[in-house]
């Protein structure tokens, strides 16, 4: 059977001009600030705390996923779809895009099949400009940073050696990791080590899916850590004078904006940190104000449920006094298939129930994990056309065992039709399930109880260990009266260890914190488990071979 093309369904559908969209949930088009005819911004003046209590949040999270991820924001569109065909008033609030994966291996962020936010190639694209407005606060921060070491009349003395602030851009790129800048002589600044981080892995993207208003937003930006002195002294964004300008180039991005999906449904997309290396999660400010436009509220988290749900639990929720109200465990079948040995190149994607059966322990793991945050989970099975009935059955039944229940969502043929059932149960359960979300631990608790609470308690380890570099680190995070913050673990999002060879459900396994970080200004501590990069690579064929454009602006290629 040949598919159309996710961009030959989104050019098939009958977009509306998205003030028409705004209307259905109660935005004067007056209100909004277009950026042509399907996309623009919503006011902060829209979020209504009373109307956020009644309103329930959906939390959309995935079993740990295959190189080609698992479609966890598909199935967030479709059970938003799903909640509105069955007569709720629903609103899909997702992450931006960010360009290094769109050209690189994973393709765009824009939903698939049936169930799409549009006008998908804008939103893959440069949208309306949040990620280079993030981009350029981030570098104006680090052109200061530069430019007060060569200055002589007002210098602040920084130690060029403990600058741990790097560049940024919305690209894979490795070989930015790690350069040299400064070069050619004095008139080119001060030569020193220097990097560049992927703009959804920067603290300033961090920040904004952070800050509940613009004041918070300045605030934290001036809370940023740069470095030392010569003499030891702590140095922040606003010794620089630089929050107040940086605010400024953020000044509309801080805006959540405003989209549709494929039937006509409102969606809001807005901010885009990834999980691996950062919260995961869309702004706070976006998930308030589907809160306040609608009766439920789909929101996903991304990778694994033990990396974007865990910090959805202690950093989004913490910082929004936010609580769950359902929560749904996405996993496909192929998934089930890797984490039960089908590793080779296209192995997972033929039936095989040996493999599901070696492989369900993932899926139990997840789902216990959410029992242990006080959530009865709605499992979904994504499905795919070489799924198994056999195979299928056996997932359900596995999930009654533990009291789950485990429901088909067919949102990439059928759109919101397919996904009925499954939005008819969450709505259910978002009311009758009895969640009593509870974080595992207190941001108050010791760095270490907190980092070994989740190592434990979500991964399955034994226990941690840390390399004498996290140690005298982990020092200067206590020392800077940074140690009551939640801690971001950076981790590897294919396995539950921090080893990502180890699929299924690992047992007798150690943590390894290889260094730390910390976000100052966003307000969370980063243990660095394993080999993570802020700055991915492209693969040995990146998307980008496979793109291009006609002579009329038609662009293929990019799904």
């Amino acid at each position: 059977m040949n598919f159309p093309t996710d961009l030959e369904i989104a050019s098939e559908a009958k977009i509306q001009h998205i003030k028409h969209i705004a209307e259905k949930i109660g935005i004067d088009h007056d209100d909004l600030e277009y950026y042509g005819k399907y996309k623009a911004k919503i006011p902060l003046s829209y979020i209504d705390e009373e109307k956020i209590k009644k309103a329930k949040l959906i939390l959309v999270t995935a079993i740990n996923p295959t190189p080609a991820g698992e479609g966890k924001t598909t199935v967030s569109v479709g059970l938003s779809d799903g909640l509105n065909k069955i007569g709720k008033k629903a609103i899909a609030v997702l992450r931006e895009p960010s360009l290094g994966p769109v050209f690189g291996m994973k393709g765009g962020a824009a939903g698939g099949g049936y169930a799409q936010v549009i006008p998908m190639v804008d939103i893959n694209l440069h949208f309306t400009g949040d990620f280079a407005a993030i981009e350029k606060a981030n570098n104006l921060l680090s052109a200061l940073i530069d430019n007060n070491l060569q200055n002589k009349k007002h210098n602040l003395n920084i130690d060029p050696r403990t600058i741990t602030w790097k560049r940024v851009m919305d690209m894979n790129d490795r070989s930015l990791r790690q350069i040299v800048i400064g070069l050619g002589g004095s008139n080119n600044g001060i030569a020193r080590e220097e990097g560049f981080n992927i703009t959804p892995a920067s603290e300033v993207m961090a920040i904004l899916c952070i800050a509940k208003d613009f004041e918070d937003l300045r605030e934290r930006l001036g809370n940023i850590f740069v470095g030392y002195t010569f003499d030891k002294k702590p140095v922040y964004a606003r010794d620089l004078k630089a929050e107040g300008a940086m605010a400024i180039l953020l000044r509309d991005a801080i805006k959540p904006n405003l989209v549709q999906t494929l039937e006509g449904n409102p969606a809001i997309l807005h901010g885009g940190p990834f999980a691996n290396i950062a919260q995961g999660t869309n702004t706070i400010i976006a998930t308030k104000t589907g809160l306040s436009l609608a009766d439920f509220v789909v929101t996903e988290a991304g990778f694994g449920a033990d990396l974007g749900a865990e910090k959805f639990f202690h950093i989004k929720c913490h910082y929004g006094k936010l609580k769950p109200d359902a929560f749904v465990l996405v996993a496909t079948i192929r998934a089930l298939r890797y984490h039960g040995g089908a590793t080779k190149k296209g192995e997972f994607d033929k039936p095989n129930l040996q493999f599901v059966k070696n492989g369900i322990d993932n899926l139990k793991k997840h789902i216990e994990n959410a029992f242990k945050f006080g959530l009865r989970p709605i499992v979904a099975i994504n499905h795919f056309a070489n799924d198994a009935e056999e195979e299928i059955q056996f997932v359900k039944d596995e999930c009654e065992k533990l009291g789950v229940k485990a429901i088909i969502a067919d949102e990439f043929l059928h759109g919101g039709a397919g996904m009925t059932e499954l939005a008819a149960e969450v709505a259910r359960c978002a009311f009758e399930c009895g969640n009593d979300f509870q974080p595992l631990y207190k941001v108050t608790e010791s760095v270490e109880h907190k980092l070994e609470t989740v190592a434990r308690e979500v991964y399955g380890a034994d226990n941690v260990v840390y390399s004498q570099k996290a140690k005298n680190q982990l020092k200067t995070i206590y020392d800077l009266n940074l140690d009551k913050l939640p801690v971001c673990m950076a981790k590897t999002q294919k396995s539950l260890t921090d080893d990502e060879t180890k699929i299924g459900r690992p047992s007798n396994f150690k943590i390894t914190v290889r260094e730390f970080e910390f976000a100052a200004g966003a307000g969370f501590i980063i243990p660095i488990l394993g080999d993570m990069m802020r700055m991915p690579g492209l693969p040995n064929v990146p998307a980008a071979e496979g793109m291009s454009i006609d002579k009329n602006g038609v662009i293929t290629g990019l799904s």
